[in-house]
Parts: structure tokens; C-alpha cells; sequence
């Protein structure tokens, strides 16, 4: 039975720490497993993960191509065919996607594309849409709102 009072670590757990700088008996004396000399040898010697020793870095040496815009929107996907889902008369926003799991995150922006069809009136209020589904969700019935 194990209780608070008599727990023990697991057999192999636990090892015994080096205690190093503590005299050639101790087996870490003398340069205390660092090796001789070099940056790495002495107090305060440490190295960045990125630093090649004066090598020409790699980030360097790479050439450097295209242009990352910082402002760029990204939108997910969803078309008019994904809509047949959706009762006549239902508002149809991000929300609404997500419960039924056509949107990963309700804080994405999302765009409608026009493939497939749709036969009921809906009330489509979603952040971009194509002109082509606009136009088939107006031709249906319904309409589209943009909305931000």
C-alpha cells in the first residue's frame, strides 16, 4: 500500500549528480569537463545556437528572394454549394459557419466563391464574396451583406 509517508522513486530514476570543480578526487577536477581551453572553457563562455565560429552564417550565405507582404489578409474559403446546408430564411455568418464546422476559427475572415448552386433564400453576411455568388444567392432569393 503507498502512501504520502513511504513513496520512493522508481528503481533507475534517480542518478547520481557530478559535482564538478570540486578536486581531482571527485573525477570532474582539474578543468571540470569542459576540455582545455577555447571559448566554451572559460567563465561566461557561451556560444548563440546560430553562431557557425565565424563562418559566413547560412542565413548569409542564402540568396534572398520574393517580398512578404506584412499587411496580407488571409481568408478561408467557402463556396455556394457548401451553403445547401442551411434552411430558407437563415442568416448565414461566420458564426453560424463554424457550428457547422464549414470554418476552422470564428476569428478568420472568410470569402464565398461561386461553385456549385444554391436553391434557397438565404441572408449571407460573411467578410468578401465573388461577384458569381452574389449573384446566385440574389438569383435564389436571398442576399448577401459584407460586412467589416
Amino acid at each position: 500500500m503507498y502512501d504520502l509517508s513511504n513513496l520512493t522513486p522508481s528503481p533507475g530514476s534517480r542518478k547520481k549528480i557530478k559535482r564538478v570543480g570540486r578536486g581531482n578526487a571527485s573525477g570532474q577536477g582539474g578543468t571540470s569537463g569542459r576540455g582545455h581551453k577555447g571559448q566554451k572553457a572559460r567563465s561566461g563562455g557561451k556560444v548563440p545556437g546560430w553562431f557557425e565560429g565565424g563562418q559566413m552564417p547560412l542565413y548569409r550565405r542564402l540568396p534572398k528572394r520574393g517580398f512578404k507582404n506584412p499587411f496580407r489578409k488571409e481568408y478561408a474559403v467557402i463556396n455556394v454549394k457548401d451553403l445547401a446546408d442551411f434552411a430558407a430564411g437563415t442568416v448565414v455568418d461566420i458564426a453560424a459557419l463554424r457550428l457547422k464546422g464549414k470554418v476552422r476559427s470564428s476569428d478568420t475572415a472568410v470569402k464565398l466563391l461561386a461553385q456549385g448552386d444554391v436553391s434557397v433564400a438565404l441572408t449571407v453576411k460573411l467578410d468578401k464574396a465573388s461577384q458569381s455568388a452574389v449573384d446566385k444567392i440574389t438569383k435564389a432569393g436571398g442576399s448577401f451583406e459584407m460586412i467589416s
